[in-house]
């Protein structure tokens, strides 16, 4: 399965990704790596499962449920995302780094 996400963000990942691979100490950016990651996650279901929704003119209540339902998903997966990337250090970090360019092959 394939994602695409807009250009800005994008750009966006490359930064972070560059910005976190240069950096002396990988575990300064661990914020910026969190949220990325959140923000990729949110792009995906979103392209995923609400797109397709919309796409197939399931209406309105459809729609807002699911909206809904991937509100409280994105908001549980932002929470354990951002605790395991706060405990990871330099090279594990480089490691998911790694596998989010891996990715955007």
């Amino acid at each position: 399965m394939r994602v695409y996400h807009s250009e800005e963000l994008h750009e966006k990942t490359v930064l972070v990704l560059l910005t976190l691979e240069r950096a002396r100490d990988p575990a300064v950016h661990r914020d910026a790596l969190a949220d990325l990651a959140v923000e990729l996650i949110n792009n995906g279901l979103h392209y995923c499962f609400v797109k397709p929704l919309k796409d197939a003119k399931a209406g309105f209540i459809l729609e807002q449920s699911a909206s809904i339902g991937m509100a409280g998903a994105q908001q549980a997966l932002a929470v354990v995302i951002r605790n395991i990337i706060g405990r990871m250090n330099g090279p594990q970090l480089l490691s998911v780094a790694q596998s989010l360019r891996e990715f955007m092959r």
